[in-house]
């Protein structure tokens, strides 16, 4: 049974599927980071300057009177409409970079497809043929 894990383990879409997940993760930190510490705060100050993050709706009083939505949240239920628009947004920008992505491979795609194979070479039966031909030209 262990050898037969071994085997399903190195198999290679699952090595392939391993880097792509580790990738991935890396790929979402990058784009996190991004969002919050790039464009979030671009959107904030235009939206009044205070942190998107901060955006909530109290629905209890204390949670209501909270500064934050930290806060909010511990002292009672809050809508945090900031995040949520701040992970819309995330979600958006790792959509659009996986179409161009997606975009770019099928183009490669495309190209290696419609390059024409090259011609084979002929074979010994055809090389024969072809000098039987060319002897008999040659002698009328």
């Amino acid at each position: 049974m262990l050898q037969e894990f071994k085997k399903f383990a190195m198999r290679g879409n699952v090595v392939d599927l391993a880097i792509g997940v580790i990738i991935g993760v890396a790929f979402g930190k990058i784009v996190d980071s991004l969002v919050n510490d790039i464009i979030m705060p671009i959107i904030g100050r235009v939206f009044g300057g205070l942190d998107f993050t901060n955006y909530f709706i109290g629905l209890t009083s204390a949670a209501s009177q909270a500064p934050t939505y930290d806060a909010a949240k511990k002292a009672g239920a809050a809508l945090g409409y900031g995040t949520f628009i701040t992970v819309t947004v995330n979600f958006i920008i790792i959509a659009w970079v996986l179409f161009l992505v997606v975009k770019g491979m099928n183009r490669l795609l495309r190209e290696e497809q419609a390059a024409p194979p090259a011609p084979a070479p002929p074979t010994r039966q055809e090389a024969l043929l072809t000098e039987i031909r060319d002897l008999l030209k040659a002698r009328t």
